[in-house]
C-alpha cells in the first residue's frame, strides 16, 4: 500500500460519517416494500404474529440500508448527501472516475424496530494495490456502513466492495 496517498491510508479501520438517518422505521415505508415483492410475512403484517414472534414490529432485515440512505434532497441542507460518501472520496483522491459495486453483503445482529432512528459510521477497510480488468486499471476497495440503534445496539454491517477505474482510452 506503499503506493497509497498517504491520507487514504489514514482513513483504513477510522470511523467516518457518522450520521443519524434523516426519518424513523415505519410501518409505511414496510407495507410498500413489501407489496412489492408480495412478501406476506405476517411478522410485518400481523400485529399479534409480530408480538409473539419479534417482540413488537421490526422492519425486514433487507430494508436495512433504506433507513439510513438521505433523500435526494431535504430543507435546510447544502448540497447534495450520498449514502457512501467514502466510496466517492475514494473516487476522487485516488483520481478513480468511474466505480461499481462490485459485491454487497449484509450480517445482522439486532432487529430494527419501527419507530427506530438508525446511526451509521462508515468504515474503509482495504484497498488493493492497481489491478487491470476489462474495465480499465483501478483498484478495488471495501468499507462497511455499520447501523446501530438509538440504544447504541449493533443492528446490522453493510459491507461493499467497490472497484474504482479508469476507462482504456
Amino acid at each position: 500500500m506503499t503506493d497509497l496517498p498517504a491520507e487514504v491510508v489514514s482513513w483504513i479501520g477510522q470511523r467516518r460519517y457518522e450520521a443519524w438517518g434523516e426519518f424513523d422505521v415505519e410501518r409505511g415505508y414496510i407495507f410498500t416494500s413489501c407489496a412489492s415483492v408480495q412478501n406476506g410475512n405476517p411478522l410485518y403484517w400481523d400485529e399479534q404474529a409480530a408480538r409473539e414472534i419479534a417482540g413488537g414490529w421490526i422492519a425486514p432485515p433487507s430494508m436495512v440500508s433504506a433507513w439510513f440512505r438521505p433523500h435526494y434532497w431535504s430543507p435546510g441542507r447544502s448540497g447534495e448527501a450520498l449514502a457512501l460518501q467514502l466510496h466517492f472520496d475514494l473516487k476522487q483522491r485516488l483520481s478513480l472516475p468511474e466505480a461499481v459495486i462490485t459485491e454487497n453483503s449484509i450480517t445482522f445482529f439486532e432487529p430494527v424496530r419501527v419507530g427506530d432512528r438508525l446511526k451509521t459510521a462508515q468504515i474503509l477497510r482495504s484497498v488493493s494495490p492497481v489491478k487491470q480488468t476489462k474495465l480499465g486499471a483501478g483498484r478495488f476497495w471495501v468499507l462497511d456502513v455499520e447501523a446501530s440503534n438509538r440504544a447504541g445496539a449493533l443492528c446490522a454491517i453493510e459491507s461493499y466492495t467497490g472497484y474504482g477505474y479508469r476507462r482504456e482510452a
